[in-house]
């Protein structure tokens, strides 16, 4: 099942964010089969304010799980995670 995973960044953690980036893409790599797009929200400045992942797993559980350990999770950067199901329609 496919998952959108949608993290909106903490005010004025641009630092920690890029503090952390090189571990939160070494990290990805460990996913690379079931990572089916990634990349970061930018605000009207360009600058990474929160990240999208669409991903495959089994279950919610394994998304949840995948999230509790990025790096970004672990430096404290995200104020909000969702995780939610999602079935892709096109293009076929």
């Amino acid at each position: 099942m496919f998952f959108v995973i949608d993290c909106q960044d903490k005010s004025d953690h641009l630092a920690i964010r890029l503090e952390n980036r090189d571990a939160h893409l070494t990290y990805l790599k460990d996913f690379e089969a079931q990572l089916i797009m990634a990349g970061p929200f930018l605000d009207a400045d360009n600058k990474m304010i929160g990240s999208m992942l669409i991903m495959e797993f089994e279950t919610h559980a394994q998304a949840e799980q995948f999230c509790a350990a990025d790096p970004y999770t672990l430096a404290g950067l995200f104020n909000t995670v969702q995780i939610r199901p999602w079935r892709k329609v096109l293009p076929a």
